[in-house]
C-alpha cells in the first residue's frame, strides 16, 4: 500500500509554524508539523510587544498556546530533525533521517540561530537570558534597557548599527570588540562618536553573574553592565531550501515573492529564514499568507471538500 501524501508538511515549530499550521488545519488540510524544539521564541523570558498580552508572555507559554490551538483542529507535531528535502514531480520528499515522508506542499519555518559570544558557559548563557541579562532583539526590548548601563559585542558595521540603534535607549552604551582591537570604518567611528558611544577592545571573554549584573573582562579590565546585547550574527537555517533548489539571497535567507512561495513552486517558507524583521508579528503575518497560498494552490486540484 502506498503511503499517505500529506497536504503540507511543515519544517519549524515556532510562532511562523504553528501560525500556519492553525490557518491550515482549519482549512482542512492534512498537515504534518515537524519541530527539533530549537525555537528562538522559547528563549524569550517575557515578550512585552506581542499584540494582547498588557503585561507580556513568556516565550514558551505563548509557543505552549499555540500549538495547544493548533491541535484543536487537528495538527499533528513530531519531534524530529528534518534531514533533506527533494522535489520529484508534483510531489516533496521529506526525510528524518531513515524516515520519509511526502507532501503536496511544504513550508519551511526554520528560523535562525543567534552567535553566542565564544567562552560562555551554556548554564550562565540560559540564567542570564532568563534574567535580561543578555539579550539579542533590541527591536523586541530596548524599552527595558531605557537609561540602563548596556553593552554590545560586535564591531564593524553591524555592531555600529545595533549600538546606533539602542543609543535611542540610553546614553551609557559601551561597544566591546569580541576579538582584539575594533574593526570600523571611518564612517562607523564617526557615528560612534557623535553618539558618544564608548569604544572598548577585546578579548571579550569570562562571563560571570554578579548580583544584578553581568561582568565581563575586556582589554580595559573588568566590567559590569545591567545588560549584554551580542551583535555576532547569526546562522540562517535555509540548508533544506538550497538542497531542493530554491534562490538564496546573498546573506543566505530565502527569496520568496509575495505570497511568500519560493522560486521552488509549492515550495514556501516565512518567518526568520526569509529577509524580514525577525519579528514574532512579522512571521505570525508570512504565515498567515503562506497558508492561505497553499489552500489556494492545492485547491486547485482538489476544489470540493468530500
Amino acid at each position: 500500500m502506498d503511503e499517505p501524501i500529506d497536504d503540507c508538511i511543515i519544517v519549524g515549530a515556532g510562532p511562523a509554524g504553528l501560525t500556519a499550521a492553525i490557518y491550515l488545519a482549519r482549512f482542512h488540510l492534512s498537515i504534518r508539523m515537524f519541530d527539533c524544539g530549537t525555537s528562538r521564541a522559547s528563549w524569550i523570558p517575557t515578550s512585552h510587544n506581542h499584540a494582547g498580552f498588557p503585561d507580556g508572555i513568556n516565550g514558551q507559554d505563548l509557543l505552549d498556546r499555540m500549538y495547544e490551538q493548533a491541535a484543536k483542529y487537528g495538527a499533528r507535531r513530531d519531534p524530529k530533525r528534518v534531514s533533506d528535502l527533494a522535489k520529484d514531480g508534483d510531489c516533496f520528499t521529506v526525510r528524518c533521517d531513515d524516515e520519509e515522508y511526502r507532501a503536496r506542499t511544504v513550508l519551511l519555518a526554520t528560523g535562525v540561530v543567534n552567535n553566542r559570544p565564544e567562552g560562555i558557559e551554556d548554564q550562565l548563557h540560559d540564567e542570564a537570558m532568563s534574567r535580561g541579562l543578555i539579550r539579542y532583539c533590541p527591536i523586541c526590548d530596548a524599552y527595558e534597557v531605557t537609561d540602563r548601563r548596556v553593552a554590545v559585542i560586535g564591531t564593524g558595521d553591524h555592531g555600529t548599527a545595533e549600538a546606533q540603534f539602542l543609543r535611542g535607549y540610553t546614553a551609557d552604551l559601551t561597544l566591546i570588540s569580541p576579538h582584539g582591537d575594533h574593526d570600523l570604518s571611518d564612517e562607523c567611528s564617526k557615528a560612534l562618536d557623535e553618539a558618544g558611544i564608548r569604544r572598548v577592545a577585546g578579548p571579550c571573554g569570562g562571563f560571570t553573574i554578579e548580583g544584578e549584573r553581568i561582568a565581563v573582562e575586556t582589554a580595559e579590565g573588568r566590567m559590569t553592565f545591567d545588560s549584554l546585547y551580542p551583535a555576532l550574527g547569526s546562522q540562517i537555517r535555509s540548508g533544506l531550501a538550497e538542497r531542493c533548489g530554491a534562490e538564496l539571497s546573498e546573506k543566505g535567507c530565502i527569496i520568496v515573492d509575495d505570497h511568500c512561495e519560493t522560486s521552488v513552486s509549492g515550495l514556501f517558507a516565512a518567518g526568520d529564514v526569509v529577509i524580514g524583521l525577525d519579528q514574532i508579528s512579522h512571521a505570525m503575518g508570512q504565515a498567515g499568507v503562506a497558508a492561505t497560498t497553499i489552500r489556494n494552490h492545492l485547491a486547485k486540484a482538489r476544489p470540493l471538500r468530500r
